[in-house]
């Protein structure tokens, strides 16, 4: 409802504008004439007309202004009312007008979704000159956070793999420990995959989690084996028997630690609550990195740190 004061009308009337502003403003919208308090509450007390008097133009039109005469006149006499079609409210951002256009993603990965949205939007509506468009929300959170966990994973696998060499002192044991990472990845993706589980923050935080667990089974193996093959080095067969008695001695540590680890994070993998759409992500790829991490840390990274270290074996041989 649109109501255009004409001033020449008012002048003749002798209306000012804050008296006929008051009026439509209290009769309409209402207007707080007193507060009620209710212990630390308080709340407006408001004068407004009744529907019946501000239904339609012409109801409003009927408004009677005060003159500074002291007579009543009109508002219709004194202004043009109209219904228009238009927005009912008028947001500024950055001492700008905008408007907002609303829309969730559902059953596919945010980033997919707003790609495609911005392909056909970019394809079918094209801007005058002066205004702008802008994708924003949680598409713009999702692209912040995806970008400095860009920076954030290199760095970590960066650290991670420095702790390693000042353990151990050297870069072939760093780098077979670091071997663990891209299996731990595959099984992520995997579950992921299997599970129909769209990529989002959430799994990139549980593939950095993971990577700290499986580094971790990585470090008690090879010290385990290094710390055999130190005490029968000069016995025949050392490096196999080696890496037999710390799988074994092991294995339990490993599986109780990836067990413990999957059946804590089962209930999030399966919810379907509030909230579990940003626990669940993360649950399922710890839980399918340490299904293939484990199997490998038992069954394939003995054989790898038996070839890196076979040289042993021919010394012993040769002497």
């Amino acid at each position: 409802m649109r109501i255009d004061l004409n001033q020449q009308k008012m002048a003749m009337y002798g209306v000012t504008t804050q008296d006929a502003q008051t009026v439509t403003e209290m009769a309409i919208g209402g207007k707080a004439a007193s507060q009620l308090y209710e212990g630390v509450e308080h709340f407006d007390i408001r004068v407004r007309f009744p529907e019946q008097f501000r239904k339609n133009a012409d109801d409003i039109g009927n408004l009677l202004v005060p003159t500074i005469r002291g007579t009543q006149v009109p508002l219709k006499e004194i202004s043009h009312i109209s219904a228009e079609t238009g927005p009912c409210l008028i947001f500024r951002d950055d001492h700008q007008r905008y408007s907002a256009v609303k829309f969730s993603v559902r059953g596919r990965d945010m980033g997919s979704a707003v790609a495609e949205a911005q392909q056909k939007v970019n394809a079918a509506i094209h801007l005058k000159k002066g205004y702008t468009m802008m994708w924003q929300g949680d598409f713009e959170n999702e692209q912040r956070a995806s970008k400095r966990l860009r920076q954030v994973v290199p760095i970590s696998l960066l650290l991670i793999f420095i702790l390693l060499y000042s353990m151990f002192g050297n870069v072939k044991d760093a780098g077979l420990v670091f071997l663990n990472i891209p299996f731990a990845i595959v099984g992520g993706i995997a579950a992921l995959l299997i599970t129909h589980t769209n990529f989002s923050i959430s799994a990139g935080i549980g593939f950095i989690a993971l990577f700290g667990i499986c580094i971790l089974t990585g470090v008690l193996l090879i010290g385990a084996f290094k710390e055999r093959l130190d005490r029968w080095v000069h016995q025949p067969g050392a490096l196999t028997r080696s890496i037999r008695e710390g799988v074994r001695a092991y294995v339990r540590p490993v599986l109780m630690t990836a067990l413990m680890d999957i059946l804590g994070l089962l209930p999030a993998a399966v919810s379907t609550g509030i909230g579990s759409e940003s626990s669940r992500p993360l649950a399922r790829v710890v839980i399918g990195g340490l299904i293939f991490a484990t199997a490998f840390s038992l069954l394939v990274f003995p054989l790898i740190f038996q070839l890196a270290y076979r040289k042993v074996d021919l010394r012993e041989e040769q002497a």
